[in-house]
């Protein structure tokens, strides 16, 4: 059976030109899987969709893609790091200049070329659409705003077995720029050193000094690529206030089996303020 996973991502960009109508695209499905062969051919369409008022000019790319340390996807036309799994190079997209009329939409084609000699493992790419200025407001100067959407595909071949590990549990103080001050989160590790990626279910738990439970979370989606390892990041719903706590980690990478980790941590209390230094006398 056939199954293609594909992750939608948007990006605004910003660009200088004439402004005009709000901007937005659509696409479906959101969800599919390949399952394929080496040397296998398999071809499927998106439904582009344009959810402004405006006729819309949209360019598709091809793009590489993986997730940095906080779980966001990075989406870039070449990334080195990818080119042992990615399939970018196998994918083909029609058209690749599109015009879709106010809210109307259109079926894009894409296409997936195995080579005959592949190793075993998930390979991923993807396919991104990014609104172009209208002909007529190429020159001139203002700003608009340029809509990207992102269907990221995973391509698996063969029955690659699935190695996943916990390797690591954490607390830390969330960065200020994105928390309240005093804010806590627990950084949970997880290490794919298989060739095929997985997606972990499971929970975070933590309790207080009492055994309490003051805190549970469940694992995101997030898939665990190939060859790596990958951060979860858990802010925490609790003030933690000084004193003893333990972290507990429920998962499974997608084997059946439930692997579990605890970690006794400590909140310290703020260091006291830096007295200042006396003023000499004169």
């Amino acid at each position: 059976m056939k199954k293609i996973l594909l992750l939608l991502a948007a990006a605004v960009l910003v660009m200088q030109a004439p402004g005009h109508a709000q901007l937005g695209l659509g696409m479906a499905p959101m969800r599919v899987e390949v399952k394929m062969t080496p040397g296998q051919q398999y071809s499927g369409a998106l439904r582009l969709s344009n959810q402004s008022g405006s006729k819309t000019r949209v360019r598709a790319e091809v793009l590489d893609f993986n997730y940095d340390g906080v779980g966001t996807p990075q989406f870039e036309r070449n990334l080195p790091s990818e080119a042992n799994f990615s399939c970018k190079l196998w994918l083909s997209l029609n058209p690749m200049e599109i015009e879709l009329d106010p809210e109307g939409y259109l079926l894009v084609r894409y296409t997936l070329r195995l080579p005959a000699q592949l190793a075993e493992g998930s390979y991923n790419c993807a396919a991104g659409f990014t609104t172009l200025p209208a002909a007529e407001a190429i020159t001139g100067m203002g700003m608009r705003t340029a809509v990207r959407i992102v269907a990221a595909i995973y391509v698996v071949v063969g029955n690659p077995v699935t190695y996943g590990e916990l390797k690591g549990i954490r607390l830390e103080q969330a960065p200020s720029e994105t928390s309240r001050e005093g804010d806590w989160r627990a950084v949970i590790t997880l290490e794919n050193s298989g060739s095929v990626y997985f997606r972990p279910t499971g929970k975070l738990e933590v309790f207080d000094s009492q055994g309490k439970a003051i805190d549970t979370q469940e694992f995101l989606a997030l898939p665990v690529l190939p060859k790596r390892s990958q951060r979860f990041l858990f802010p925490l719903k609790a003030q933690l206030e000084p004193g003893s706590y333990k972290l507990r980690v429920h998962v499974d990478v997608g084997t059946g089996e439930i692997q579990e980790g605890v970690a006794e941590v400590v909140v310290e209390p703020p260091a006291a303020p830096t007295k200042p230094a006396p003023k000499p006398k004169q």
